[in-house]
C-alpha cells in the first residue's frame, strides 16, 4: 500500500518545492491588488468675477484619494484667457486646505479639491470639475499627506518651485498644488509633478522622466504673470503610502510626454501619456514650461500669462473618464496661453503607475 502511495507524495513534494522556488526566484510576476475608481460630482461654474476662485471636490466614497485633477470649461474668444486653475490637492473633507504648518499633514483623506481662478477677464463658460482617484490596495491600507511651502513668487514671470517630500520607507502615491491669494490675478500654479529628493534631480527642481520608478518627491511650481502680491504662496503636496507598511516590494512607474506649444496667443495644448502594463494610474501631473523639465532645473513658459487649465484621469485620446471608472489608464494636461504670443512653450504631462507586488 505505502508503494502506491509513493509517487503521490513525491509529487505534492514536488509542486510545493517549485512553489517555494518561485517564491525565491526573481523575476517571477505577481499579483497586483491595486485597485482605482475615479470619482467626480461634474462642473461648478464659476469664477463670475474676476480675481476670486470657486472650490469644488470630488469625493471618494471607498478607498482612498492617491490623487486627483481638476479639468475646466474655458469658453472661447480672449476672455478665456482669464480661467485658469489655481489649486489640485488634498482635503479632509471636500472643503478644508492644508495651508498651516508643514510636515505630514493628514492621514488616510478621501476628498479632492479643484480649485479654479480668474485673472482680469470672465465669461459665463467658466466651470471647474474635480477628479479624486480612489486608490485601494491589499498592502497600502492607509495614506498620509506631506505638504510644504513657501513665500512667493511676487516678481514677473518668475517660477518658483516648492517641493514636498515622503517620510523614509514609504511610497509616493501622488501630489498637488496650490497658489494664494485668488485676488492677485495673473498667480497661479504652472507645473505639478512627481520627482526625487536628490542632487541628481537638483532636490526637485528637475522632474522625474519617463521610466523611472519609484519617486520620493512632488513638485509645485508657483508663477505670477504681471507681478506683485505681498502674501503670495506656494503649496506642494505628496500622498504617500502610510506609516509601518513594508512597500519593499512595491512599484510606482513613472511614464512621461512632453510636446511643444502652445505657442500662439489665446490657444490651448493637450498631451497625454499612458500607463501601458506598468500598473494601475493611480495619479498625475502637468506642467506649461520652457521645455526639457526632466533633464534641467524647471523653467517658465514664454509668456507670463500661460496657464494650466487642466490636468485630469483620461482616455487615450485626452477626454476626461467619467464618474465611476475603474479603467483609467491614462492622464491628460490641458494647458492655455495668454492673450500674448508665448515662444519656447512646451505641455508636459507625468502619469503614476502601481503595482504593489501582492
Amino acid at each position: 500500500m505505502r508503494t502506491k502511495f509513493l509517487p503521490r507524495l513525491v509529487a505534492g513534494k514536488a509542486l510545493v518545492t517549485a512553489a517555494l522556488l518561485a517564491l525565491a526566484v526573481p523575476g517571477v510576476a505577481y499579483a497586483n491588488t491595486v485597485g482605482v475608481t475615479v470619482k467626480t460630482p461634474g462642473a461648478t461654474a464659476g469664477p463670475a468675477t474676476t480675481f476670486s476662485e470657486i472650490s469644488t471636490h470630488a469625493d471618494c466614497s471607498s478607498g482612498l484619494a492617491s490623487g486627483g485633477g481638476i479639468n475646466q470649461a474655458i469658453g472661447t474668444g480672449t476672455s478665456s484667457n482669464g480661467n485658469h486653475v489655481n489649486g489640485t490637492g488634498p482635503s479632509p473633507d471636500g472643503s478644508t486646505e492644508y495651508t498651516g504648518s508643514t510636515g505630514v499633514v493628514g492621514t488616510d483623506n478621501t476628498h479632492w479639491l479643484g480649485i479654479g481662478g480668474s485673472g482680469g477677464a470672465v465669461n459665463s463658460s467658466f466651470s471647474s470639475t474635480p477628479y479624486a482617484v480612489c486608490f485601494t490596495s491589499n498592502l497600502i491600507n492607509h495614506t498620509q499627506t506631506v505638504m510644504n511651502k513657501a513665500a512667493g513668487p511676487t516678481s514677473s514671470s518668475t517660477p518658483l518651485a516648492v517641493t514636498a517630500t515622503c517620510p523614509a520607507n514609504t511610497v509616493l502615491l501622488g501630489g498637488g498644488a496650490r497658489t494664494t491669494p485668488a485676488d492677485v490675478g495673473s498667480l497661479k500654479p504652472i507645473a505639478s509633478f512627481p520627482t526625487f529628493n536628490n542632487s541628481a534631480h537638483d532636490y526637485g527642481l528637475k522632474a522625474a522622466a519617463d521610466g523611472d520608478s519609484n519617486p520620493d518627491s512632488w513638485t509645485a511650481v508657483g508663477y505670477n504673470g504681471g507681478g506683485g502680491g505681498t502674501t503670495n504662496t506656494t503649496y506642494a503636496y505628496a500622498i504617500c503610502s502610510g506609516s509601518g507598511i513594508n512597500v519593499g516590494g512595491v512599484t510606482v512607474k513613472v511614464h512621461y510626454s512632453e510636446v511643444s506649444g502652445p505657442t500662439s496667443a489665446t490657444t490651448g495644448q493637450t498631451v497625454t501619456v499612458g500607463c501601458g502594463n506598468d500598473g494601475k494610474l493611480v495619479s498625475g501631473g502637468a506642467a506649461i514650461s520652457g521645455g526639457s523639465v526632466t533633464t534641467t532645473d524647471f523653467t517658465g513658459p514664454g509668456s507670463g500669462g500661460d496657464h494650466l487649465n487642466g490636468s485630469f484621469p483620461s482616455d487615450n485620446s485626452g477626454n476626461p473618464v467619467g464618474d465611476g471608472t475603474t479603467s483609467a489608464a491614462y492622464w491628460t494636461a490641458y494647458t492655455h496661453t495668454g492673450g500674448a504670443g508665448s515662444p519656447n512653450t512646451y505641455s508636459d504631462v507625468w502619469a503614476l503607475c502601481a503595482n504593489d507586488g501582492v
